[in-house]
């Protein structure tokens, strides 16, 4: 591909990008995502005012038994639901992009079942084990999920193709998962396990929020400020390596960053796909195929889904809570099917 030809794709990301859409999403995202917080707070098996939110946030009184439910228990669960859906969102922009796989999601392609794998280890072999070494160990086990799935995917000749790619991540999220339920059946943990099989946030904790947000924070950051390159990523090796960007490292800072959004969701709301999918793909229909606007979008629309998503998990069947990522799969499983013949009929 020659210089012009390069420069003509340059030009059709920047035409087929929409910066007012993006700022809409944003402000009006924000905003809702603030709105969504407050209704998922006061919703549930005890329903309880604005106000008695607004004061519990803002003057806490620790002798009223409602500030006490907002405090220690709907208000960490809500903001963990908002930076999980930040982080499968973030994580499945990133990975659609580098790979040019609109199949990429952290739960198709075994990063999730690899970080649910090294948790059963550790609390088979590990029990009692602080937060922060369970994050660090679910760093490590999406690393290896994700490491044998490219190593499969690479073995077939004619190199990886999405199809191909999610073939193999789903053989080994199914072998991963196996051995997981073989490790609780065995070790007789399968109590402890049972919340990350079934996918949700309760019992999240102020401590699990302030171990974890430091490391999203700056995996955040991190994508947005390798946005640009990772559009020019999208545009295929050949034009990126042609603009002068080094492909190499930048799908290593950015596989880095995928593993740690990953891994961190996943030790706090356990085995819920779908959301790396569908977001960035609703995303880049409304903003474009530029990613730095797809990746900050990702983040708030992420957000919105898993929290919406949280409050209709308590509100379907209460006082009994549906898991958290049945509600989503309702949604991810359809959208899968349709993006997958869409490519199965372009390949």
């Amino acid at each position: 591909m020659n210089l012009t030809q390069q420069n003509e794709e340059v030009k059709e990301v920047t035409f087929r990008s929409h910066p007012w859409a993006a700022a809409i999403i944003l402000v009006g995202g924000v905003v809702a995502l603030i709105l969504s917080i407050g209704l998922s707070v006061s919703f549930g098996a005890a329903d309880i005012k604005f106000t008695t939110v607004w004061e519990a946030i803002f003057r806490y009184n620790s002798d009223l038994t409602q500030h006490q439910i907002i405090q220690e228990l709907r208000l960490p669960r809500v903001l963990g639901g908002a930076m999980v859906g930040t982080c499968f969102a973030v994580a499945g922009a990133i990975m659609q992009g580098m790979t040019r796989n609109p199949l990429a999601d952290s739960g198709l392609l075994g990063l999730n079942a690899g970080a649910g794998f090294a948790l059963a280890l550790c609390f088979a072999f590990f029990p009692g084990l602080p937060f922060m070494y369970l994050i660090l160990y679910s760093f490590l086990g999406a690393g290896i999920g994700a490491g044998i799935v490219y190593g499969i995917g690479s073995m077939v000749k004619g190199g990886l193709t999405p199809l191909r790619l999610v073939l193999a991540g789903a053989a080994v999220s199914a072998l991963l998962s196996a051995l997981s339920e073989g490790i609780a059946l065995y070790f007789r943990i399968g109590q402890d396990l049972a919340f990350w099989y079934a996918g949700g946030v309760a019992g999240t904790s102020w401590l699990q929020l302030k171990i974890m947000f430091p490391w999203v924070l700056a995996a955040v950051v991190g994508a947005i400020i390798l946005s640009r390159s990772i559009t020019m990523l999208s545009l295929g090796d050949d034009v990126a390596r042609g603009l002068g960007l080094r492909s190499g490292t930048v799908k290593l800072f950015g596989a880095t960053i995928v593993l740690i959004l990953a891994g961190a969701a996943v030790s706090v709301v356990g085995a819920v796909g779908f959301v790396g999918l569908v977001i960035p793909h609703l995303t880049r229909k409304l903003v474009g195929v530029d990613y730095r606007l797809i990746i900050p979008c990702s983040a708030v629309l992420g957000a919105l889904l898993v929290v919406f998503a949280d409050l209709a998990a308590r509100m379907v069947n209460p006082p009994y809570e549906t898991p958290l990522g049945a509600l989503i799969a309702l949604i991810g499983v359809p959208f899968f099917l349709y993006i997958s013949r869409k490519e199965g009929r372009e390949l």
